[in-house]
């Protein structure tokens, strides 16, 4: 195998530009606007849609991944990536920019390998940081959020959207050329490895609490560019400031999760995050003004980023040897987390004029969380003491 932490570096490197990749729409939807005649709903399944096979396709990613290994997995996924994002700039109707969008979602797929992959070349005691580090990939989502208004302002979006060509031409052939070709392989039908995961409870709670804090920080992510210009009256380089803003926040608390994971028991942490979460989802509820506004933002932004770093320390804990699949379901959910807020908030405020019933939901949603994850560090606790009489 090659040296573990230049993998680190590489594959995080790469999910830095799928996820550049996969908000491309959403960062730049304030001119996409202006050139493409879009309704209000039109603008929120546009920029939701390359979620969709972002978040499926990460179930057969991580199984390819224990298969084929992460090598041929990042190059073939950025070579695939080359169409739509082509296909994008040329765009001239709403159907154009779906059918695009969708095929982007590849770019968010790839977050599949490196959980998958880069843990074969770690202890278990430091799993929960790899997995953070690598999720500082995150990052690309900001990148995109800050860069590609700045870079429209200046050569329009059709020209930023191609700018994106030369990167995945470029990381296609890195990964052809450094990535690791003797990784250790894992061999283990699809069907044998569900069928021995699927009736863990323990699966599904962990879907749900990845749901809910991926899902709350691929929603915003989407959901902020275009609402901070048509709600709050920002200027775009401005609204795209501020997104990235909650995004880095995010990402630097995702490694974080993930070391105070390792260092401490999971399920407290994740009571605080829920609890964050809970609050979080009723200042915002409230519709406040800016100031407000922005700190429940950088609320979700803290605790969605430290509970995305401390699940994936719980995913190796339990599933040892389902890695592949459990990564792949778990990642999957919390990317179609990320699907509905949009969409349904949308939707709400324009039968009751605000956005209230949404962010309260997000509110319950955390509050249930919260409860299973104090029942689940109840029930760890009791079996350990039963075992230690």
């Amino acid at each position: 195998m090659k040296n573990p932490n230049f993998q680190l570096g590489l594959q995080t490197s790469n999910l830095i530009l799928g996820f550049m990749v996969w908000v491309i729409l959403s960062s730049l939807m304030p001119f996409i606007k202006a050139d493409i005649v879009l309704t209000a709903g039109q603008i929120s399944l546009v920029t939701a849609v390359p979620v969709i096979l972002g978040s499926i396709l990460r179930i057969p990613i991580g199984y390819w991944t224990n298969r084929y290994g992460a090598r041929k997995l990042f190059f073939i996924s950025f070579i695939i990536l080359l169409f739509p994002v082509f296909y994008i700039s040329m765009a001239t109707s709403m159907l154009d920019l779906i059918i695009g969008g969708l095929f982007a979602g590849v770019g968010g797929a790839v977050f599949s390998v490196g959980v998958t992959s880069l843990l074969k070349y770690y202890p278990k005691e430091k799993h929960g940081f790899v997995n953070g580090i690598y999720g500082i990939g995150n990052i690309g989502t900001a990148v995109t959020s800050f860069l590609a208004p700045v870079l429209a302002t200046s050569f329009g979006w059709r020209t930023t959207v191609q700018m994106y060509l030369i990167l995945l031409a470029a990381f296609a052939l890195a990964n052809f050329l450094l990535g690791d070709r003797n990784e250790k392989k894992v061999n283990t039908s699809l069907t044998e490895q569900i069928k021995g995961v699927y009736k863990n409870e323990k699966l599904w709670f962990l879907c749900i609490f990845y749901f809910l804090t991926f899902g709350s920080f691929v929603a915003f992510t989407v959901y902020l560019p275009n609402f901070l210009v048509s709600h709050f009256g920002l200027a775009k380089v401005d609204a795209g400031l501020r997104t990235a803003g909650f995004i880095a926040l995010a990402t630097i608390m995702r490694p974080i999760g993930g070391w105070l994971g390792d260092k401490f028991n999971p399920f407290k942490i994740l009571i605080f995050v829920f609890t964050g979460l809970t609050l979080a989802g009723i200042i915002l509820s409230f519709m406040p003004k800016m100031n407000v506004y922005t700190f429940g933002c950088l609320l979700v932004a803290f605790c969605a980023g430290t509970g995305n770093g401390t699940i994936f320390k719980l995913v190796p804990m339990y599933f040892s040897k389902q890695a592949g699949i459990v990564n792949g379901l778990v990642s999957a959910l919390g990317g179609l987390g990320g699907f509905f807020p949009p969409l349904i908030l949308t939707l709400l405020f324009q039968l009751t004029g605000h956005y209230a019933i949404g962010f309260m939901a997000l509110s319950e949603v955390a509050l249930a969380c919260l409860v299973i994850t104090v029942w689940m560090y109840s029930q760890e606790k009791l079996v350990a003491m039963l075992q230690h009489r």
